[in-house]
């Protein structure tokens, strides 16, 4: 078997969580493989939007900084947003978080999914990388065996053989399946309706956000002056919402906001896409670990799905260093052990945040949506415990 066919770590899946997993992992000195069941990337276009957007927080900035890849980003476009309104019952009575209260220059950064994965793959150089091919299946090595590399099968008929496997692959993961990872899961009775617009009103640099009863509605600013939306509605208003025509659609959408953006003077096409929660009970297997989606998923109201990922991928290559630097097994049980113990309680913090919102929000009980408008007010009013959360949000998870 050629060295071609070796390495200390592959990391299956080429998106945005992926391939940033792939350039940490060869930057902190391993050998890396990736490999991408579709193709590369094409070159970043900037006369297109893609309407899936990330809210980037600073701790996710600072790694793809290290990477070398936000640079590319901000050459390209990224639109940051100092101050994010959250409201449910009145839009001036809400919570306003500014990034001023914390120090920072910015709460965030709203960065299209294309030209983060654009950029990171820019950045792979001569990382050998496998496009094109399918993981059939991974043959992990028996604990306390001789063997310590595990070996993948893939679609063309070669084989990879790794001292360890970073499932990256997405939230319906293979290879975690293959694994024998259980996940808890459920999907919420909504979907998520995202498109692209001018508002008339809406303020530079700032993000929205109201929970209304049948689901949250966020506003995020672009770095040409529109807003990208995501707004989660139950199945059945989503599917009505999505049957108005541009115009009646508009309206709705300055209604559920209390115009406090102003009207909708131009408006791009719509799609959605079903929510779900997923959280898989074990992060590791001798051989394997996951990251990003293959591990967990959350409901989009926070905006915190991809820094978690990237949080993931921070702290794998951070505890992975730590135990070679040390002389130890850096593969070992101990080693992943390590790594799932610290993500696991930061993931599953954010997805008991996520879904009691959702769930509180939404409630059908008697006054329980007012209470936690009101608490939103009341929280504005007390300077200490706003500051403290205008923190927690420029830093984000991780």
């Amino acid at each position: 078997m050629s060295r071609a066919d070796r390495c200390d770590i592959a990391v299956v899946g080429g998106g945005p969580v992926g391939v940033v997993a792939a350039l940490a992992l060869h930057q902190a000195g391993f050998s890396v493989q990736l490999v991408e069941q579709g193709g590369p990337p094409p070159p970043f276009d900037p006369a297109q939007y893609d309407s899936r957007v990330y809210a980037v927080a600073a701790s996710s900035a600072r790694l793809l900084e290290r990477l070398g890849v936000w640079p590319a980003i901000a050459a390209a476009r990224i639109s940051p947003y100092r101050q994010m309104q959250v409201w449910a019952r009145a839009a001036e009575l809400g919570l306003l978080f500014d990034a001023a209260d914390s120090g920072q220059a910015a709460l965030g950064w709203i960065v299209e999914q294309d030209l983060i994965r654009a950029a990171a793959w820019q950045r792979l150089g001569d990382l050998p990388v496998r496009t094109g091919v399918q993981v059939l299946s991974v043959q992990l090595p028996e604990p306390g065996g001789d063997d310590t590399h595990g070996v993948l099968q893939i679609g063309n008929g070669e084989q990879l053989r790794a001292r360890l496997v970073v499932a990256a692959d997405g939230a319906d993961s293979p290879l975690r399946e293959q694994a024998g990872i259980d996940t808890v899961t459920w999907r919420y009775a909504q979907r998520a309706i995202v498109a692209q617009l001018t508002l008339a009103e809406a303020p530079a640099g700032r993000a929205f956000q109201r929970f209304l009863e049948t689901g949250p509605l966020a506003f995020l600013p672009l770095a040409d002056g529109r807003h990208s939306i995501v707004w989660s509605a139950d199945t059945a208003r989503a599917a009505e919402l999505l049957a108005l025509d541009d115009r009646a659609f508009a309206a709705a959408l300055a209604e559920a906001s209390q115009h406090a953006l102003g009207e909708v003077t131009a408006l791009g096409a719509r799609s959605a896409f079903p929510l779900r929660l997923l959280h898989a009970r074990d992060y590791h297997r001798d051989g394997l670990v996951l990251v990003g989606d293959a591990a967990h998923a959350i409901h989009p109201l926070a905006g915190q799905g991809a820094n978690l990922g990237f949080a993931d991928v921070a702290e794998l290559v951070t505890v992975l260093a730590a135990a070679r630097d040390a002389g130890r097994d850096w593969a070992s049980a101990r080693a992943l052990s390590a790594y799932s113990r610290a993500r696991k309680a930061a993931n599953l913090e954010m997805l008991a945040l996520t879904d009691g919102l959702y769930r509180g929000f939404g409630s059908a009980l008697p006054g329980l949506r007012e209470v936690l408008g009101l608490g939103l007010e009341t929280v504005n009013r007390i300077a200490p415990i706003k500051a403290l959360l205008a923190r927690q949000a420029a830093a984000g998870s991780g």
